[in-house]
C-alpha cells in the first residue's frame, strides 16, 4: 500500500513562492516550536572540528537521563531527530498497529511503508486488544489530549504480553513532566520513549531527539542509524542545556506565558479555542480555509489539517508585535 502524502508545519519557503514577500517578512505560527530559541553554548572549535567521539555523546546522554528522571545507569540514545527514529519503526517488526488518533501523521507513513496493517482508533477504550504495536502522542499533536501514565503503563504491559510494543510520542511533555513515560520505559518491556529537544527549547533546526527503552531495543536503533548519526554541536548544546536547570525552569515560564497571550488574541477575535497544548493552540472555524487564505495573504502561515477542514493550528507569537499582527490580521479577516 502507498502511503498517502503528508501535510505538515511549516513550509515558510513554498507559502512566501506562493503569496508573495521575503520568507523573513512572514510570521510562521505553523509549527509547535518554541519562537524564542534557547541561548547557544560556547562551542570548542574542536567539536565542530572533530567527529563526535564517545565522551560527547556520553555527556550528552548523561545529561538527557538526568532531565528524563531516568534511573541510575540508565541513559537514552540520541538521534537526529526524532523523525529519524520514526522513520525506522519496522525494525519493530511486524503486526497489527493501532494508532491513537488523529495525530501527527509520518507514524501511519511509517508503518504503512514497512507493510503493517494499521488502524486510527478515537481513544484507549476503542482499541480491539490484538495489537501489537500502538502509538500514542502525549500530549496530542494537535488537539492536546493527554493520557495518564497508569493507564499507559498497564497498556504496554499488556503488549509486551504479545511480544509487542507501546510507542509514546513525548514531543510536547517537557511542558507537562508528570505525563511522561521515560523512567518507566528505561526498565519495563514493551515500551519505546520518544523525546525531542528542538520544539521546547526552540532549536528545531539542530536535528536532534531522544530514545528510551530497554537496551536491546535501543541496540537495534543504533545499529540502523550508524555511527557519528547526532552532530558534535548539537551533543555539546544538549549537554549544557539539559543541565540549566534554572533556564529549564524560566523557559517553561516564559512559554506557558506566551500561550496565555496568544489565547487573549484568540478570545478577543472571537476564535473557538478546542484544544492544544502550551505551544500552540487548535482553534475550529466553520471558515478556516478562507481564514487561513486570508492570513496567508497578509504573509501570516498557521497549519491547516485535510482530514478537519475547520480546523487551524496557530503556534505562539514570540512578543507583542508579533501577537498585535495577528490580531490585527484575525480582525481584518472577512467573515471572522
Amino acid at each position: 500500500m502507498k502511503a498517502a502524502t503528508v501535510e505538515h508545519g511549516g513550509g515558510l519557503f513554498a507559502a512566501s513562492r506562493l503569496y508573495g514577500g521575503a520568507p523573513s517578512d512572514w510570521l510562521d505560527l505553523s509549527t509547535g516550536v518554541n519562537p524564542v530559541p534557547a541561548p547557544l553554548p560556547a562551542i570548542s572549535p574542536d567539536v565542530w572540528n572533530r567527529l563526535p567521539d564517545d565522551d560527547l555523546m556520553h555527556e550528552a546522554c548523561s545529561s538527557a537521563a538526568r532531565y528524563f528522571g531516568l534511573p541510575p545507569g540508565k541513559t537514552p540514545l540520541a538521534a537526529p531527530g526524532s523523525q529519524s527514529v520514526i522513520q525506522r519503526l519496522g525494525l519493530l517488526g511486524q503486526g497489527k498497529v493501532a494508532i491513537l488518533g488523529p495525530t501527527y501523521a509520518e507514524y501511519e507513513r511509517s508503518f504503512v511503508r514497512c507493510g503493517n496493517p494499521v488502524t486510527v482508533a478515537p481513544s484507549l477504550d476503542e482499541l480491539s486488544g490484538d495489537e501489537r504495536f500502538v502509538v500514542v502522542v502525549n500530549p496530542n499533536n494537535p488537539d492536546g489530549r493527554t493520557y495518564c501514565p497508569t493507564q499507559l503503563e498497564a497498556l504496554a504491559s499488556d503488549l509486551a504480553r504479545r511480544d509487542g510494543c507501546l510507542i509514546v510520542d513525548e514531543a510536547f511533555c517537557d511542558l507537562t513532566p508528570e505525563l511522561s513515560m521515560a523512567s518507566h520505559a528505561s526498565i519495563a518491556d514493551g515500551i519505546l520513549v520518544l523525546r525531542s529537544f528542538g520544539k521546547f527549547f526552540g532549536l528545531a533546526g539542530l536535528r536532534l531527539g531522544f530514545v528510551i527503552a530497554q537496551q536491546p531495543m535501543l541496540e537495534r536503533f543504533r545499529e540502523a542509524l550508524g555511527p557519528w548519526a547526532v552532530s558534535g554541536p548539537a551533543l555539546a548544546t544538549a549537554a549544557a542545556v539539559y543541565n540549566d536547570d534554572e533556564f529549564v525552569r524560566r523557559n517553561r515560564s516564559d512559554i506557558k506565558e506566551l500561550r496565555e497571550n496568544l489565547g487573549d488574541v484568540l478570545g478577543a477575535c472571537g476564535l473557538e479555542v478546542i484544544g492544544g497544548t502550551d505551544l500552540f493552540s487548535l482553534v475550529r472555524h466553520d471558515r478556516a480555509g478562507q481564514l487561513f487564505e486570508s492570513l496567508c495573504k497578509r504573509h501570516i502561515l498557521v497549519r491547516k489539517f485535510d482530514y478537519e477542514p475547520d480546523w487551524l493550528r496557530i503556534g505562539l507569537p514570540r512578543d507583542e508585535a508579533a501577537r498585535a499582527r495577528l490580531q490585527s490580521a484575525l480582525t481584518e479577516a472577512p467573515g471572522i
